[in-house]
């Protein structure tokens, strides 16, 4: 073989090269997984692979926390004069039985506009350390089951995975709610019990002793972890439903917001059915201390042979309002400020 023919193979060769270049090692022994579980508000498909971005570990779940605590505070907040409003009724509705705007006027009309914003203080500060661990410590755990159980076994039980994460997340997240929840209701229930939340806060753990910022600990369990595991178990199917109709990455911003509100309330309804008997029973173990040496169970138990069915479901109404549209403003709110800051999958 000649010089000449040489050259001419060798430039055959690089030409041939450069116009199908192989693919990197990476890709060669790595091919992408199809089925992973994405993150809330992003569809579930077995063709979407969840990504992280650049962000892991304790700056990427913090950035989870932050938008958890800022949408789940805000809400709550925003909604201060309807939760005033369902306590009323659950802790006393005898007096306050003319409905949501029947009530609302009595107590206007018997303590002012101000008595509204009663509990306003606790609601935000509980709020925002339960909205944080609950929304935080969701995507933690869904994500530590993905990478436990491999995508593909995650992917064909996400439902069960969305449950149990949301459970264990609500979990942590009650251990903080349970005594700003307990003054809140205190504050209610007994409007000249103190002035606002640190002086009701340390006038119960003062006089009771620190227990009982936790003697609702149980009912808060029983209301919250059901409550939660309903809504994002709800909304992530609702969603996953949705995105299957819709393409969504060919989706406006103001639609996927449009999807993240309607899922959420939804998911908020849901969240305040399986919850309510719970949430009566917090509101009655928090109105007032218990009996010398009677024990939570004990309460409990008799506030529950007291109510019935029907009466566990009392304030259902405004809860439906106020859960409803929190759901939705959560979520809403939560993928929102995901975006802003860089937490998208």
């Amino acid at each position: 073989m000649c010089p000449t023919d040489t050259k001419t193979e060798v430039h055959a060769l690089l030409h041939s090269i450069s116009s199908n270049p192989p693919r990197s090692l990476n890709a060669m022994a790595c091919p992408p997984a199809n089925t992973q579980l994405t993150g809330i508000g992003a569809a579930s498909s077995k063709t979407t692979p969840m990504r992280l971005g650049k962000m892991t570990g304790l700056q990427l779940y913090s950035r989870y926390a932050l938008a958890g605590a800022i949408c789940c505070s805000v809400t709550h907040g925003v909604l201060t004069p309807v939760d005033v409003i369902k306590t009323r009724i659950q802790l006393d509705p005898v007096t306050y039985n003319r409905g949501l705007i029947g009530t609302l006027r009595q107590v206007v009309a018997k303590e002012g506009a101000q008595a509204l914003l009663t509990g306003f203080g606790p609601t935000i500060v509980g709020y925002f350390l339960q909205g944080g661990l609950r929304f935080g410590g969701y995507e933690f755990f869904k994500r530590q089951s993905t990478n436990l159980f491999g995508h593909e076994t995650a992917s064909n039980n996400r439902t069960a995975i969305y449950l149990t994460s949301a459970a264990l997340a609500e979990f942590f997240g009650d251990i903080a709610l349970c005594p700003l929840e307990a003054t809140r209701i205190r504050l209610v229930a007994e409007p000249t019990f103190a002035s606002g939340l640190v002086s009701g806060f340390t006038k119960i753990a003062r006089q009771e002793g620190i227990g009982a910022l936790y003697s609702g600990f149980g009912p808060i369990l029983l209301k919250q972890v059901p409550y939660t595991m309903a809504a994002f178990v709800v909304f992530e199917n609702v969603q996953s439903v949705a995105y299957k109709a819709i393409n969504k990455s060919t989706t406006s911003n103001t639609t996927q917001t449009a999807i993240d509100l309607g899922s959420g309330l939804l998911a908020g309804f849901a969240a305040a059915i399986v919850s309510q008997p719970a949430d009566t029973m917090l509101s009655k173990i928090n109105k007032t201390r218990g009996l010398p040496g009677e024990g939570t169970i004990s309460r409990l138990r008799k506030i529950s042979m007291e109510l019935g069915l029907r009466g566990s479901y009392s304030g259902i109404g405004p809860r439906l309002v106020m859960v409803g549209g929190m759901g939705a403003g959560q979520f809403a709110i939560y993928g929102s400020i995901k975006k802003a800051l860089g937490a998208t999958e």
